[in-house]
């Protein structure tokens, strides 16, 4: 064995086990992207689609699995957030695909259904073809327990997709879990071979410097990474984003009476703390905004004493919480995107993920949490390709809170450094192998010696 052939042993890599069609069988009103994204899918057999809000997964979840279902013959299982469910029924009839919402095994159809996370253990994944994760990176914000009966249960389904366009907000170490759902590798055997880490805390992994382009290398082999379309060659056409206005306003915090200013938050405990004590003020303000127009709003808070006290200030609003029933918060989430609501209440963790809100364009965060993604997700609710107006963004924060925003604003730097990484590194490898292009070169290998005619010597 020479030492390219122990190079080329030691490359990891991701055998196929999907199947090939003709481009032309897939839907007509697709973009051409689209198309080749799901081609590229049914051909791997297990992928991940990770692209940005509006470029259209939902539509390439329902063609890869309405062709594994024409196929195999066997049924198909999206999971999405709840609200997601109503919401790509409705998506799915205006692309001529017929979607069943169900609840538990008895509910099934043949063909494409769909059910909430919250009920997934009510399904046999025995009796599943395909398997899709619709926002699969809300799998991390379950507990270990929850995320790895999702993995062990669909484990031997032969088909699997996972769609999110925030797979690791600003954390490598998270597209383990993708992958481990995939099948593709283990998130221990990913850290293993790609991660090391520093010291004494094993929690903390960082990618190894001479593995990185390997890496990448290796995720291009599963998944998909775009922010537009021409990041893989395409036109943009159409894919333009309106203007986002994101405006800060600062309330005052109730000062101590030892000291002549707010203390600023540092601790977990003391955020929420400056939280409550900010509460009325916070929520002036904000009902100050959503009530100085007619037009929609989408108010967004972390703590159920916001909540209340928005509902009672904002003129028509509705308020959405954990505890009320799953009918009230379809029938919400359904009111607030056909106009029927003006204003609606909720948590990022609520409706955070997947609602496709462009008809919307004014947006209040009543204080900001630690979670960037929940941040950025809340923002491209109606920050997203389809939006036709510029969307402006109003944080409004306590004095107190001035850690909260700089947690955030670091998070956000490097979510997107690492989605620029992924792009870059991911590029070239995905343009050529989602085209169904492959660059072929020819050796040269002359067998005669080549002689120079003598004018030519001469000009030596």
């Amino acid at each position: 064995m020479n030492y390219r052939e122990f190079l080329e042993k030691k490359r990891v890599t991701t055998v196929s086990s999907g199947f090939e069609i003709d481009k032309a069988q897939l839907n007509p009103m697709m973009f051409d992207y689209e198309r080749d994204i799901t081609w590229w899918a049914l051909k791997k057999g297990k992928a991940a689609v990770w692209s940005a809000c509006g470029t259209g997964k939902t539509f390439v979840e329902l063609e890869y699995g309405n062709q594994v279902y024409l196929y195999t013959g066997g049924d198909v299982l999206i999971v999405a957030p709840l609200a997601v469910t109503s919401q790509t029924v409705q998506e799915g009839a205006k692309f001529d695909f017929t979607v069943n919402p169900c609840r538990t095994q008895v509910d099934v159809k043949p063909g494409l259904n769909i059910t909430n996370y919250e009920m997934i253990e009510h399904f046999d994944p025995d009796k599943f073809a395909c398997i899709i994760l619709d926002e699969s990176s809300i799998l991390k914000s379950f507990d270990g327990k929850y995320r790895t009966m999702l993995i062990e249960m669909f484990r031997n389904t032969p088909y699997k997709l996972s769609c999110t366009a925030t797979p690791a907000p600003n954390d490598y170490m998270e597209l383990g879990n993708h992958a481990e759902f995939t099948g593709v590798m283990s998130r221990t055997e990913m850290l293993a071979t790609f991660f090391v880490h520093d010291g004494s805390d094993t929690a903390k992994w960082r990618l190894k410097g001479h593995a990185q382009e390997k890496f990448w290398e290796w995720i291009a082999t599963w998944a998909v990474v775009l922010q537009k379309p021409s990041d893989l060659g395409y036109s943009d056409d159409g894919f333009e984003l309106p203007a986002l206005h994101i405006h800060e306003i600062i309330v005052e915090s109730p000062k101590d009476e030892y000291s002549m200013f707010p203390q600023i938050a540092q601790t977990l405990n003391e955020r929420r703390e400056a939280r409550r004590n900010s509460l009325e003020n916070r929520v002036a303000k904000a009902a100050e905004l959503a009530n100085s127009n007619n037009e929609q709003w989408l108010i967004w808070c972390d703590l159920n004493c916001e909540s209340d006290a928005l509902k009672k200030a904002i003129n028509g609003a509705v308020e959405v919480r954990g505890s009320d029933k799953p009918d009230h918060k379809i029938n919400s989430a359904m009111g607030f995107s056909q106009g029927d609501i003006r204003a609606l209440v909720s948590k990022p963790s609520m409706f955070g993920f997947g609602m496709n809100w462009q008809n919307c364009s004014n947006m209040i965060f009543t204080g900001l949490s630690d979670s960037y993604e929940q941040f950025y997700q809340g923002i491209r609710r109606e920050w997203r390709y389809g939006q036709t107006k510029e969307v402006n963004v109003y944080i409004v924060i306590s004095e107190s809170e001035g850690a909260v925003k700089a947690n955030i604003e670091r998070k956000e730097k490097e979510a997107e450094l690492m989605i620029s990484e992924m792009v870059k590194y991911t590029q070239k490898i995905l343009t050529a192998e989602i085209h169904g292009t492959i660059k072929e070169t020819i050796e040269y290998n002359p067998q005669i010696e080549m002689i120079l005619p003598d004018w030519l010597r001469g000009a030596a």
